[in-house]
């Protein structure tokens, strides 16, 4: 795989889909900025304003929001993750 878009992932640690998030994307191999919005409410506050939701994990791949672990599992099925990661 060449360059990559950045992938973040806004999250805590008690997140059971939170970590299955992490371990899909490290599983897979893919690099990931992890951001814990527990303990910092301007992270909290920005995490919500780039992705319109309060719920965690939320996550981003470059500047687009893909949503939580049900949307990036989805896209990860359908192929579609390999695809939005290269373009």
């Amino acid at each position: 795989m060449g360059s990559v878009k950045p992938v973040t992932v806004y999250g805590n640690a008690n997140c059971a889909f939170c970590g299955a998030a992490r371990m899909l994307l490290t599983k897979k191999g893919i690099p990931f900025q992890d951001v814990n919005v527990a303990a910092d409410p301007v992270t909290f506050a920005e995490m919500s304003q780039r992705s319109g939701s309060r719920t965690v994990p939320q996550i981003f791949i470059g500047e687009a929001p893909i949503g939580g672990f049900d949307e990036l599992y989805a896209l990860d099925k359908s192929g579609e993750l390999d695809k939005m990661l290269a373009d």
